[in-house]
């Protein structure tokens, strides 16, 4: 019997979605696409529920992509994606019209970091760290953050976080405006759960209408720089520099890129 990937609690209005595969760091591998976005789903539908509060359980918020899952995609031409998968929790993200708060603790990367451009409210607790390792990856951006994090923090900073794969702190991610309040860590659950409260406080049909006009006009923007991005990551994925990258994952070492073919 699989364990389950996700905590699911109730309260105030407020549903809790706590990823739970610490053991990974909360790495997303294709069962936790499909178990967060038939969460959100659920969570759209139901009368009950006013806004959704997502943090991660353990030590961090989620390491992002399963890298050795991706080595096994790459290397598998059978390899069976899951439902939904990482496209199928992006329209998820993209169509949620409720509040959704993000309690950040410990590490966030790749889609720890990018799901940001899809929430409301984003709490980090201080001691907590983002990157988008794209670079260091050797593929492309995700998740319309090519389009979002230059709309959110300006385009420099997005340059920054999205070519260097250098990790962010909860004060840097704070002044460029990447999350809205930095706590400590302790403080973290309490303060996201105290905000999605008043949220969720108000009535969901005024909450959605509001989302839904803030949302309008990117919409038409995030349908084209996610066709733009899943093009470049699936031109890059399994070509050299992925290939060295993955490699040096599998075998601890710091990727090694000043050997590629020209152009790569």
């Amino acid at each position: 019997m699989s364990e389950p990937l996700l905590r699911i609690e109730d309260a105030d209005r407020v549903r809790t979605i706590t990823l739970d595969r610490p053991k990974a760091l909360n790495a997303f591998n294709e069962a936790l696409y499909d178990a967060l976005t038939d969460a959100l789903l659920e969570a759209a539908e139901d009368p009950a529920v006013a806004v959704v509060l997502l943090t991660g359980g353990g030590r961090a918020f989620s390491a992002g992509t399963d890298l050795v899952e991706m080595g096994e995609r790459i290397a598998n031409p059978d390899f069976e994606p899951g439902r939904h998968g990482f496209i199928g929790l992006i329209d998820a993200l993209e169509a949620f019209d409720k509040p959704l708060v993000l309690a950040i603790n410990g590490l966030g990367l790749g889609i720890g970091l990018t799901v940001i451009g899809f929430a409301d409210l984003v709490f980090m607790a201080d001691d907590a760290r983002l990157k988008t390792p794209f670079t260091s990856l050797g593929v492309a951006p995700e998740a319309a953050s090519s389009y979002l994090l230059p709309r959110l923090i300006g385009r420099q900073n997005a340059a920054w976080v999205l070519l260097s794969s250098e990790w962010i702190s909860a004060a840097e991610a704070k002044e460029m405006g990447l999350v809205w309040r930095v706590c400590e860590p302790a403080a973290l659950m309490p303060d996201a759960h105290r905000a999605a409260a008043v949220l969720a406080s108000r009535p969901i049909s005024s909450l959605r209408e509001v989302k839904r006009d803030m949302r309008a006009p990117l919409r038409d923007e995030i349908r084209r720089a996610r066709e733009r991005e899943n093009d470049g990551f699936a031109r890059l994925m399994g070509g050299p520099a992925n290939a060295e990258a993955l490699a040096a994952f599998a075998e601890g070492r710091d990727p090694d890129f000043t050997n590629l073919p020209p152009g790569w």
